[in-house]
């Protein structure tokens, strides 16, 4: 997969586009600055767009070119962000975080379970987390998102993997998609904003 998403994000375009995510941006307005995690982090236009509100950004993802995209975005709009080339699965936190978010990132059983229990021990208490990912109901759909119902997610498990998270917000609705060329269209997602207990 590594080979397949290097591959992606190798061209001049940004795969999603360079404006970040409407829900993650919507939601990161309402919270102040402090340290944010952003997992699987892509091209960079998240971690860009928090970085210029004033956000202390760590980001990780395995992909080489999506980094390079990410640091030059990052250049673009003259700021910072602290991003790592890493797998998932080893992610060992160091440190805690006033946000995490997820946005998009679809992992397999046992790296996701692995991981959502490690995101929840170094997000600090009164942290939040704010995810925008596709629902099992978008499989076969055209907008975006893997081919594979495992990989997809519903509120249920989203809730059971995040047992340390007290939900505002937890919802599987329609939206419509406008990032890049690669998610356009109706889509069916999973909506969560939280606050660690």
């Amino acid at each position: 997969m590594k080979e397949f998403w290097d591959e992606r994000f190798g061209g001049e375009e940004y795969f999603y586009g360079k404006k970040p995510n409407t829900f993650f941006a919507e939601q990161l307005q309402k919270l102040e600055p402090g340290k944010l995690l952003l997992p699987a982090e892509g091209e960079g236009r998240n971690a860009v767009y928090a970085a210029k509100l004033g956000w202390e950004v760590t980001a990780f993802d395995y992909s080489i070119s999506g980094q390079k995209k990410a640091l030059g975005l990052a250049a673009e709009h003259n700021v910072t962000i602290d991003y790592k080339i890493l797998e998932a699965i080893n992610f060992n936190p160091s440190e805690t975080y006033d946000a995490i978010a997820l946005i998009f990132t679809h992992f397999e059983g046992e790296e996701r379970r692995v991981l959502f229990e490690k995101l929840q021990h170094c997000l600090s208490p009164g942290g939040h987390l704010i995810m925008e990912v596709f629902s099992k109901k978008q499989l076969g759909k055209g907008s975006g998102g893997p081919p594979v119902i495992e990989l997809l997610y519903s509120a249920d498990e989203i809730r059971t993997l995040f047992p340390e998270i007290s939900f505002t917000m937890l919802t599987e609705t329609t939206i419509t998609l406008d990032e890049g060329g690669s998610h356009q269209g109706e889509a069916e997602v999973v909506r969560a904003v939280g606050m660690k207990k």
